[in-house]
């Protein structure tokens, strides 16, 4: 007799029960209670389960067990896979053009003018020679050691999933903060991508997208790293001071003029503190999507892990901190310039 055997036959429903009960042979646990006599009523309070579905089902074979559940989720999903995958194959194909472009651009370039033009794009936005010096430093010691191939791959995804991210959240992040009713569906939406593990993005788009495809670790990644552009553009645009957009009003100025000459300007610290959590984001995602054939570091890290290979993990480690510092200086350098000349 199993625990909850009285639910049922206070509740009437015997006769459903019986319906999927089979006659197969009874348990060891099962036997040795009836050679002992034994009976539900012998249970101790401290050793009656909580009544979840498992439980319930051994009272009642009919009643479903929660692999049930969790079978009648994956025929769901797998019931719409290939409609899904009608829909979304064209309107993300371009990602991965993008990827697979951006991955070649960077390996076909002789090292010689890629790290040169990065060394530029480094001064021109920061202006800082000691970082130029340092990223220089860091390229080419990461090229010493033959990982400079792994570290374009590592930068090129992050540069296409990055921007990306800035280009569809910030327009999302103005939008937000344009309407209240907008921020309160969103909300949620991001809260559940911002919480979910890593490994979760990456269950649905295994089943939706071919793994050889560039865009299923590029969609995992942009879904991950695109929350936090999204809420600090719409929290910098809601923190402009009310005074300034009254002042703006008197002044004649168009809801579009106002957007684009005070509230994007004076909100752009915290629009650009949100590329810098992007952009570390993606970082973070790019080696957990190794998992799913994307290259670069992750590709080592993942070697290291399967192989046991303790040095191989630790240097591929050690070259993806020193990108994400890289990737935080000059995000944060920018930035402060960008404060520095709002305060002058």
């Amino acid at each position: 007799m199993a625990t909850y055997d009285v639910v049922f036959s206070k509740l009437g429903l015997e006769d459903w029960c019986s319906q999927g009960e089979t006659s197969g042979p009874l348990s060891m646990k099962d036997l040795l209670a009836r050679t002992r006599g034994e009976s539900e009523t012998d249970t101790s309070i401290w050793e009656v389960p909580f009544p979840s579905m498992d439980a319930l089902n051994e009272a009642c074979s009919s009643f479903p067990q929660s692999r049930e559940l969790t079978k009648g989720l994956e025929n769901g999903f797998l019931s719409i896979k290939d409609s899904l995958s009608i829909f979304l194959d064209p309107l993300t194909q371009p990602l991965s053009w993008f990827l697979d472009g951006a991955l070649h651009v960077m390996l076909a370039t002789p090292w010689w003018i890629v790290i040169p033009l990065l060394l530029a794009v480094v001064q021109l936005v920061t202006k800082s020679w000691k970082l130029v010096a340092f990223v220089g430093i860091s390229i080419c010691a990461l090229a010493f050691i033959d990982h400079y191939e792994y570290a374009m791959q590592t930068l090129a995804i992050i540069f296409v999933c990055a921007f990306l991210c800035v280009l569809l959240g910030v327009p999302i992040g103005i939008a937000m903060s344009r309407s209240d009713t907008l921020q309160r569906f969103t909300i949620p939406v991001l809260d559940m991508l911002q919480t979910l593990p890593p490994f979760v993005y990456l269950i649905p788009l295994i089943f939706l997208f071919s793994v050889t495809e560039s865009k299923l670790y590029g969609i995992a990644i942009i879904l991950y790293a695109i929350v936090p552009v999204i809420r600090l553009t719409n929290l910098g645009i809601r923190l402009v001071d009310q005074d300034v957009i009254e002042a703006a009003d008197a002044f004649g100025m168009t809801d579009r003029q106002k957007l684009y000459r005070v509230q994007i300007p004076l909100a752009l610290p915290n629009i650009m503190a949100g590329v810098n959590q992007t952009i570390m984001m993606s970082l973070a995602m790019v080696v957990i999507a190794s998992l799913v054939s994307a290259p670069g570091l992750g590709v080592l890290v993942l070697r290291g892990i399967r192989n046991l290979e303790l040095g191989v993990g630790l240097v591929a480690g050690l070259g993806i901190v020193i990108l994400a510092v890289i990737l935080d200086r000059v995000t944060k350098m920018s930035l402060a310039r960008i404060n520095a000349s709002q305060k002058n």
